[in-house]
Parts: C-alpha cells; structure tokens; sequence
C-alpha cells in the first residue's frame, strides 16, 4: 500500500477551489490539521461560521480529493468555525487599521463564542434510543460501567450500540482489545467494529493510542457529530454513548443536538463526586434529557481473598442523592479486582464472565435502564423481555 503523507494530502486539498474566492483551500488557510492513520485520513477545515452551511460542498470536494490518493481508505473533512462575540456598544473591530486584532470586545471582555458547522439536529437512522453515560468528574468507572451496562442490554436480546465520544482520552480500544481500524465500503461512512455483539465506534480506533488530540472545543463537537452521523450503525434498540467527564462542549453538543432518550450518571460514594454528579445531572436537566438514573460505583470494596467487605469510599451516598433528587437509583457495582482485570484486559466482565455476580449487577443496571426506555417504545418491532432480579 502507498504511503500517506500530510505533504501529499494537502497538495490534493491544494486543487479543491473554493469558489467565492477563486483561491483553493489551502492557499486560502482553510485547512487547519491533518491526521492520518494507515489508510484512514481526517482533516479540518477551519471557516468563516457565517459560510457554515453554504461551504458543504466544499467540505465534500475535500473528502473526495483525498479519498482519491493511491492507499487512502477513507477520508473525513470536519468543518469547525469561531465566532467572536458581539462588540460592546461604542467599539469597533476595526481600530482603524484595516485588519482585525483577532480579539473580542465582548459585553463581558468574556473568549469568543465557538460553534460548529452546520447547527441542526442530529438524526442517526435506524437507532430507536440513544443514551449517554455521564460522570461529573473522572475517574469515577463511567467508561467501564458505559461498557458493561452495554454489553448487559445485548446480553438480554436488546440490539445495542456502543460509541465511545470521549474525544481527549478515549478507553474503548482498549477495554474491547479493538486493533483494527474501521473499514468504509463507499468510501463515506464507516462500519463500526463488533465485539461481543456490540457495533462500537471511538475516534481511538483511528488514532493511535499515544497520540494526543491537540483540538479545540468545535473541532471535538464536529468529529462527534461525525461519528453519530457518518457510520453505518444500521438497526438498534439502544445506542450507548460513552460521554467524557464533565460539562463542557462535547456533552452540550449531544445533549442539545442529539434526541437523547436518557442520561445514565455514575458516581462514586465520596461527597466530592457527587457533587460533580449533580452537577452532570442538572445540566441534563437543563436541556429537557430525562435522567434515568444514577450507578454507585466503587460502592464498596470486595477482597478476592477472603470475601470481606470494606466501604473504603463510603457507601450509600449515590442512593441517598438519588433519592434526594427524585430520580432512579440503578443499583451498586462494587470495587473488585475481577471488574478491573477484565476491563484492562480487553474482556469486560459481562462478556467474559457472564454468569458471575457482578455481571449480574450490570444485567440488571440494564434491565432498570431498557424498562424505562421501553416504556415509550414506539416502532413494529417487539421489544427484547429483561428480567431484573
């Protein structure tokens, strides 16, 4: 196969002209990064945000120049813009130079406001119900509860989806031993990988492990949109999105773009996680996400050895902020080694050790979660059957 060179990719880029300017994307200083792994290539394109929609072509153009290199699998344009703020009334932006200082006189002297591309609503067809998996803070298990909860639907007839949207230090590659990169039979969208009867999909699978993603907050926004919107995730009854930790752009732009049928909050018993916790959940709340529940995890730690239980972090806290909230309490997953070594290993527990108690702890998290969510089922197929026990 040809080698791929960044040099290569953008003298491709270098005959994509966009036409209000007469000038190619390059000349033009519309292309901001590229990425290239194997045959898998991704570039952003950095535009005026009043240009968004009206560039889509030009977005395209520049994944079909690429995609026609000698070696190239796939091809992704991402558009990211930044608007500044407003002006504060009696400024200008000109200063009288000509030219912009690139700064803003916001109301507030606030950074300027960043968007993405394109703005509206992201439709992924064929996926009845997508959830997200949240923690206010990390280091909490989101990811290894994200996965578990996900492999404990499909465990119980439900056809699921996992994707994995934390952009900065995505775990899913190695919690599925996933090495493969994802193919692209049209050379458009791309078919997630399948592991223990999940499609999954996370920008780790295209991005070499050690490699930081260096991006800004729209850059993020859009390589998740992409993955939402540009993979073959055919017909499922539930889509699990792994969420990074926080509340920052990539967590407003699922919950305020995405329909999302719920939102799953893990927690550790500790005072400190839940009030990041809370936080996480107020802000589902605040873009009208139903909150399906919250997971104590760590909730107390079992030795493998003698079976002894200690409740080194606490216990309890996430039921009684549950309670006190007025939302569902999902269930307890304790501290285990069997938990992490099955994790770190690339086999989580519910795959690996299906009929262990503490993969029945997570069928029947999932159960809780596909009761609620089944509720408003709406479509011809009938619904999986779970039993919680």
């Amino acid at each position: 196969m040809a080698e791929i060179t960044e040099s290569a990719v953008r003298q491709a880029l270098d005959a994509v002209i966009d036409p209000a300017t007469g000038k190619s994307v390059v000349a033009s200083g519309l292309v901001g990064g590229v990425a290239i792994r194997g045959g898998h290539v991704a570039v952003t394109l950095e535009v005026d945000p009043a240009r968004g929609t009206a560039l889509e072509p030009l977005r395209q153009a520049s994944e079909q120049a690429v995609r026609a290199l000698p070696g190239v699998l796939s091809a992704t344009a991402v558009m990211t813009a930044e608007r500044q703020a407003p002006a504060a009334k009696g400024h200008s932006h000109d200063h009288g130079h000509g030219h912009s200082h690139g700064h803003s006189h916001g109301p507030a002297g606030g950074p300027a406001a960043k968007t993405t591309g394109g703005g509206g609503r992201i439709d992924v067809p064929g996926v009845r119900h997508i959830i997200a998996v949240a923690s206010g803070k990390g280091g909490v298990g989101k990811s290894t509860t994200a996965v578990n909860l996900a492999l404990g639907l499909a465990a119980n007839g439900v056809a699921t989806g996992l994707l994995d949207a934390d952009i900065y230090g995505p775990s899913m590659p190695r919690m599925l031993d996933v090495k493969e990169k994802p193919e692209s039979l049209d050379g458009k969208a791309l078919k997630p990988i399948e592991r223990f009867g999940l499609r999954t999909m996370s920008i780790g699978y295209i991005v070499a492990e050690d490699t930081p993603m260096i991006w800004r907050g729209p850059m993020v926004s859009s390589a998740l949109e992409q993955m939402l919107r540009d993979v073959q995730w055919g017909d499922l009854d539930v889509l699990v999105v792994d969420m990074p930790p926080g509340t920052g752009d990539a967590q407003l732009t699922l919950a305020q773009r995405v329909a999302l049928a719920g939102a799953v909050i893990v927690s550790t018993p500790q005072d400190i996680a839940l009030v990041d916790a809370r936080k996480g959940l107020n802000m589902f709340r605040k873009v009208a996400v139903p909150v399906l529940g919250i997971v104590e995890n760590m909730s107390y730690f079992l030795c493998p050895h003698c079976g002894e239980r200690s409740e080194i972090f606490g216990h309890g806290g996430a039921r009684e902020e549950a309670e006190k909230l007025g939302v569902p309490f999902l269930g307890e997953v304790p501290l285990h080694l069997d938990i992490r070594t099955t994790s770190d290993s690339g086999q989580p527990i519910v795959a690996s050790k299906p009929d262990s108690a503490h993969a029945q702890i997570y069928k029947n998290i999932a159960g809780r979660v596909w009761k609620q969510l089944s509720a408003s089922q709406r479509g011809p197929r009938a619904a999986p059957k779970i039993v919680v026990r």
